[in-house]
C-alpha cells in the first residue's frame, strides 16, 4: 500500500468509528465508501472486517446490562448469519449496483415515512413474524457489500428502544454476521499481505474514536439519539447511491 492509501485508510476509520462509537453504527457506511475510492471495493471489504467486529464486539459489550430491553434477536442474528455467508460467497458474482440502488431508496422511505409520523413504531408482533427478513437481508448485504448498517439501523429504529438496549441489540447482530463474513473471508484468502496492512491501520483510529463516540452518546438521550439515528441513515443513502455513480 502506498502512503495516500494508507492515509486514506486511517482518515475513514476514523470518522467512522466516531460516528459508530455514537449511534452503534456508521463505521463501514462511512469507511467502505471512501476506502474502496482509493483500493476498490473488495479491497475495502476486506479491510474493514477486522476493526468493525472488533468495534461491535466492544460496544456491545459495554452495553450488555440493556440486553433485556432488546426483542427478537435470536431470529435477527441466525437469519443474519445465514445471510451473511451467502452474500459473502457470492461477493464476486452478485450485480452491486442494484442492491445499493435499492437498500438507498429504502433508507430514504423510511427516514420521510418516520418525519411524517414520528410516533411510528413497529409492534411486537409485526416484528417477530418479519425479524428474520430483515435479518436474512441485513447478512446478505454486509456479506456482499460490506455495509449492513442501513438494513439493521431501519428496522431497529423501528422498535423505539433507549440509546443503550439499541446500541446492544445493533452491535449484536452486526457482529455476529461481521464474524460469519470474516470466516468465509478468511476460508477464502482473501486477507492478502497488503489487506493485512490496511486492517491494522484501520484498527488503530478505530481504538482511539471509539471511546471519544461513546462519550458523546452518554449526552444524548431520547429524541435527541433518534435524530442522530436519522442523520446516520440519511448519510448512509448518500454514502450508497455515491458507491454507485463513483
Amino acid at each position: 500500500m502506498t502512503g495516500w492509501e494508507i492515509v486514506v485508510v486511517v482518515v475513514a476509520s476514523a470518522l467512522g468509528a466516531g460516528i459508530k462509537g455514537v449511534t452503534g453504527m456508521g463505521y463501514p457506511i462511512v469507511a467502505v465508501p471512501l476506502i474502496a475510492l482509493a483500493l476498490g471495493v473488495e479491497d475495502a471489504v476486506v479491510i474493514v472486517a477486522v476493526p468493525n467486529l472488533a468495534a461491535n464486539a466492544y460496544l456491545c459489550w459495554e452495553a450488555r446490562g440493556a440486553r433485556h430491553e432488546a426483542r427478537d434477536l435470536p431470529r435477527l442474528v441466525v437469519a443474519g448469519v445465514l445471510g451473511a455467508v451467502v452474500g459473502t460467497v457470492a461477493l464476486v458474482s452478485l450485480p452491486e449496483t442494484p442492491l445499493l440502488v435499492a437498500l438507498a431508496l429504502t433508507i430514504v422511505a423510511f427516514v420521510v415515512l418516520f418525519l411524517r409520523e414520528p410516533e411510528l413504531r413497529i409492534d411486537p408482533v409485526t416484528s417477530r413474524r418479519w425479524s428474520p427478513v430483515a435479518g436474512a437481508l441485513a447478512g446478505v448485504m454486509q456479506g456482499s457489500v460490506g455495509v449492513s448498517g442501513p438494513v439493521v439501523a431501519t428496522w431497529l429504529h423501528g422498535y423505539r428502544l433507549a440509546p443503550r438496549p439499541y446500541v446492544f441489540a445493533i452491535t449484536l447482530i452486526f457482529g455476529m454476521t461481521g464474524a460469519s463474513q470474516l470466516a468465509v473471508l478468511v476460508g477464502q484468502g482473501a486477507f492478502t499481505e497488503e489487506r493485512v496492512l490496511g486492517s491494522l491501520a484501520a484498527a488503530v483510529p478505530v481504538a482511539v474514536m471509539i471511546p471519544v463516540g461513546l462519550a458523546l452518546r452518554d449526552r444524548l438521550a431520547g429524541p435527541t439519539f433518534e435524530r442522530a439515528v436519522l442523520a446516520v441513515l440519511v448519510l448512509s443513502s448518500v454514502s450508497l447511491l455515491a458507491r454507485v455513480v463513483t
